[in-house]
């Protein structure tokens, strides 16, 4: 099935922009043929819950009761054949070759998001088979080309499977993420060539912020922590429910858990968070938790992270991104450790980072009020500086300033501010 040269026309762009590109390679036995066709006509499911208001035949498969309609479709309906000698001739095809393969796309919920041409749920076994397959022909096609994988889709299937605690079980009680990192090492060991690079997952914080009301603002800024933090308890199901033999296993505590987790099962792996994102792309607090994460996945080791989806360039989160590396004057690219006076990481994040001898500071005032403190121990003299964010939430301003020792610095609420040396 071809794509008529979009992907190669995304590469060429996104590559010709100075960044690295990654393309996902489908695992699934099954391509949609074209942008059409549908699986669940109304002539024959005629009691589905819910049809195209722009075709009144498309249906969502989905019966009154949230049950799927019975019998499965027949695949070819939608669906072209997909296999690894498909895969081999589209990767070698391409004129701009991506940095990064990613092995499908949470492909352990493909009986839900693909019902139509895959409706027994996704196994162990079945996952790992599917990545291997398809990571050796992205290998054989592209020898430079780096694996990330599995791009599990949330906390709950890093521990199990579709299947569900019987095939946890039948892994020796083994969570699903940690089993994956053996196998994925113990097939280097037996062909001498490594398939899997990043471990690569999908997080998305847990707690519910959908009220967006004073409180929920709150609980959003503060639930960065998860990222870090082993002292916080996730501020929902996942601490009212682990699910999991992992240790301290009320907290997320993700981006040190899973760089344990490599170390002990397959050191060398790099750590990516493929979809993230703030809960609030149009609120101030979302641009505020987007502009701390950023700070936070450097600061942590995190190899690469990409955020789900296309927020608006000039909204909160874009203007967290423009904070770090807008008009072309960037964060450092080397993160430098920072101390403050006060364990105050709920409300406020400090970032630091040099390059080219140069030292970079962001501060993000995650706070209702205005937060004062002295600068001190960096270099004196002159500073660019930027800032987002205030009462207005995506005013945004950049001039110059200068820092002496112990220098006063005021961050109004809910304001983040860059500085780098000039």
């Amino acid at each position: 099935n071809s794509d008529n040269g979009k992907s190669d026309d995304w590469l060429g762009w996104v590559s010709g922009a100075g960044s690295k590109t990654v393309l996902t390679v489908p695992a699934l036995d099954w391509v949609s043929k074209d942008a059409t066709s549908y699986s669940f006509p109304k002539t024959t499911y005629p009691n589905q819950a819910a049809y195209d208001p722009y075709n009144s035949d498309a249906g969502n498969g989905l019966l009154a009761n949230g049950s799927w309609v019975s019998p499965p479709p027949d695949p070819t309906r939608v669906y072209t054949p997909w296999n690894t000698t498909l895969a081999k001739k589209w990767l070698s095809g391409l004129v701009n070759k991506p940095d990064i393969v990613n092995i499908d796309n949470e492909i352990e919920i493909a009986s839900n998001t693909h019902q139509d041409m895959h409706p027994i749920p996704m196994s162990y076994d079945e996952e790992l088979s599917r990545v291997v397959t398809f990571a050796t022909a992205a290998k054989e096609a592209l020898p430079n080309v780096k694996v990330a994988a599995p791009s599990t889709c949330s906390w709950w299937y890093y521990w199990t499977s579709m299947v569900g605690w019987s095939d946890t079980t039948a892994h020796s009680n083994t969570d699903f993420l940690p089993w994956f990192l053996a196998q994925m090492k113990a097939k280097e060991a037996a062909t001498g060539k490594r398939l899997l690079d990043y471990l690569d997952i999908h997080y998305y914080f847990q707690p519910d912020t959908s009220a967006n009301d004073a409180a929920a603002k709150a609980l959003r800024l503060r639930m960065t922590r998860s990222f870090w933090d082993p002292g916080y308890v996730d501020e929902s199901w996942v601490s009212d429910s682990p699910q999991n033999h992992q240790p301290n296993n009320k907290a997320v505590w993700l981006i040190p858990r899973m760089q344990q987790l490599i170390a002990q099962n397959y050191p060398g792996t790099k750590l990516s968070i493929g979809e993230w994102a703030s809960t609030a792309d149009g609120d101030i607090t979302g641009g505020l938790v987007t502009a701390d994460s950023l700070g936070i996945f450097g600061r942590y080791g995190v190899d690469y992270a990409t955020y789900w989806a296309t927020p608006d360039e000039k909204g909160p989160i874009g203007l967290a991104y423009w904070l770090y590396r807008g008009y072309g004057t960037y964060f450092g690219s080397n993160s430098v450790q920072v101390n403050m006076a006060d364990s105050i990481e709920g409300i406020f994040g400090l970032y630091a980072g040099v390059d080219s001898g140069k030292v970079s500071l962001v501060f993000v005032n995650k706070n209702t009020s205005p937060l004062a403190f002295y600068i001190s121990n960096v270099p004196t003299g002159k500073y660019f500086i930027r800032h987002f964010g205030g009462a207005s939430g995506n005013a945004k301003w950049q001039t110059t300033t200068v820092l002496k020792d112990n220098t006063y610095t005021v961050i109004p609420a809910y304001t983040a501010l860059f500085m780098k040396q000039v």
